[in-house]
């Protein structure tokens, strides 16, 4: 099809998309928005009739429609038809593959798409898939050159379908390896893992909001409860980037009376407004309660954390959230494509609203404006102060450190995930994830494993002082005397990659293991080594352990 029957075939489609819009411009006599389609329209055609090369047509106008969305919020989006499968896969928490995931590589000594790890009891792992495994071929046909989201197009499909993929294993004597694999429906489990932790708090990480959520959640609730040693609840939404917001609802629910309000959306005019309620009868509505934070926690997790400090119900613990305070919604377009679109804002019971960045004014240098620093104050059920915007700041706020370059270039570059696979690759067991722990052996075979020429790391100390001497001699002041002097201060600057490893070990260690476990337990094995060694647990007990701390906190005497 040559580009000008494309050209008018696009032409077309956009025309027919508009004419409800050109009718409602017809109603309220906005012709400055029929103005502008017509340049639109005018401008794609001279672009396609008089440019020196050809213009692709849905590239053009795919360009065209995302930039107009960019320009609103980041959050309404254009989702043509190829592009539904990912996007059902977050809304519902399922799809039909083999339940792996998958990673590209482009460095020096590995090229590729290489499976980053199976889910447990999934067809890949089934098959006999591991991590490290780079994918070489799916039904015999090459994926040289072939992109992550091209690999994955091909390894999902309908379930019960069978196929073939054929992966170069590293460390073993057999390294090309061809496996015969049925997809199946996989469901992305919300809540890989769940335990008793510090002797009497019930742990509960929650990873999304999905279809599942609020049952597993509601499950795991339960279970931990039968056990007389569990006398808390923490319920982990660290990392946790929202989904379906009746989900959020659901869990709020377990925790408060039936009938409670949780929040309120509300669009471009009253009628819009609707108001949330749980349904259900709570599992327990006096168990002492604390729920776990971060800058990656947004949403779904924002309503559920900002809902239960509102309610007095929970005490919130980490640091401050993202500050999403939007709520969207899918809209049908023609040809199976959707518009994800923001339809409208949400209120926590205290009446606030937690959205800090907003995207609807721009600032002279084009940026948007984020939230008042003098917000609003609000008041939850006993009488707290909290404020609006900004998203939910914790009652008890916990400075995580910031990663270091060393142990930042680790995981960048791979070296932790590599070691796991060549570790596992020579023993076939390791200690279960509540006694594993990486002993001096295993640091010291890591440490081994690194190519000091190959390992890439920011010398900060060194780039400085290279600085501090240009500036030096830029202004004169290098002499033989500084000059000595840096000499000397280079000497005791200079990197050690054995003694920069060991200084981090701990950090290191943690990485390590989370790959290690990875191998041998998959992700509920990594959960349940982070919670034993989870500092802000450690913090969650102190709370309860302290008599009247958690009843303080939220002003429960009142």
């Amino acid at each position: 099809m040559n580009s000008k029957i494309r050209f008018r075939i696009v032409l077309a489609l956009v025309a027919l998309a508009m004419l409800p819009l050109l009718a409602q411009i017809k109603d309220n006599s906005d012709a400055s928005i029929a103005r502008n389609l017509d340049i639109f329209n005018s401008v794609y055609k001279e672009l396609n009739t008089f440019y020196v090369d050809t213009v692709d047509a849905t590239t053009a106008i795919e360009t065209a429609i995302n930039a107009m969305l960019d320009d609103i919020d980041p959050y309404t989006e254009y989702i043509p038809a190829k592009a539904q499968d990912d996007f059902r896969t977050i809304a519902t928490g399922e799809y039909g593959g083999i339940g792996s995931y998958i990673m590209q590589r482009n460095d020096s000594l590995h090229k590729g798409v290489y499976i980053s790890g199976p889910y447990k009891d999934s067809p890949a792992a089934r098959a006999g898939l591991r991590h490290g495994d780079r994918i070489i071929a799916i039904d015999g046909v090459s994926t040289e050159g072939w992109t992550s989201d091209k690999v994955s197009e091909h390894l999902k499909g309908q379930a019960n379908t069978t196929f073939s993929v054929t992966v170069a294993r590293p460390w073993v004597d057999d390294s090309i390896l061809t496996f015969n694999i049925k997809r199946e429906t996989i469901k992305l489990e919300p809540v890989p893992f769940y335990g008793v932790t510090r002797g009497n708090i019930g742990y509960i990480p929650l990873t999304t909001f999905n279809e599942y959520s609020a049952q597993r959640v509601r499950e795991a609730l339960v279970d931990l409860k039968k056990n007389p040693a569990v006398k808390n609840i923490v319920l982990d939404l660290r990392g946790n980037g929202g989904g379906i917001l009746e989900g959020a609802v659901q869990i709020v629910g377990l925790f408060v009376p039936k009938g409670t309000e949780v929040l309120t959306t509300r669009g471009r005019d009253k009628q819009s407004e609707k108001i949330y309620k749980t349904t259900q009868d709570p599992i327990d509505t006096r168990i002492p309660l604390v729920v776990l934070i971060d800058g990656g926690s947004a949403s779904a997790a924002e309503i559920t954390a900002g809902a239960l400090q509102d309610l007095d119900r929970a005490v919130i613990m980490g640091s401050r959230s993202y500050g999403k305070g939007l709520v969207q919604t899918t809209r049908p377009l023609p040809f199976d494509a959707l518009l994800k679109v923001t339809i409208a804002k949400y209120y926590i019971p205290s009446g606030r609203l937690i959205q800090e960045i907003d995207y609807s004014h721009r600032n002279a240098d084009g940026s948007f404006s984020r939230a008042d620093t003098l917000s609003r104050v609000f008041h939850t059920a006993h009488g707290r102060e909290v404020r609006e915007g900004h998203g939910i700041a914790p009652d008890i706020a916990i400075d995580y450190p910031e990663i270091n370059r060393l142990v930042y270039n680790i995981m960048r570059d791979q070296w932790a995930f590599d070691f796991a696979t060549w570790y596992a690759a020579q023993h076939p067991t390791i200690d279960d994830p509540a006694h594993f722990e990486v002993t001096d052996e295993i640091f010291q075979q890591f440490k081994d494993f690194i190519d000091p020429e190959r390992f890439q790391y920011d010398k900060v100390c060194e780039q400085g002082l290279a600085n501090l001497k240009k500036v030096a001699k830029a202004e004169g002041y290098m002499n033989d005397s500084t000059e000595a002097e840096f000499a000397r201060l280079e000497a005791l600057l200079k990197h050690d990659l054995s003694h920069d490893l060991d200084l981090n070990r701990s950090e290191i260690s943690k990485l390590l293991a989370s790959e290690l476990l990875s191998r041998y337990y998959y992700q509920a094995g990594e959960t349940e080594y982070d919670m034993r060694k989870d500092e802000t647990l450690d913090r969650a007990l102190q709370m309860f352990a302290t008599p009247g701390e958690y009843a303080r906190i939220l002003n429960l005497t009142k």
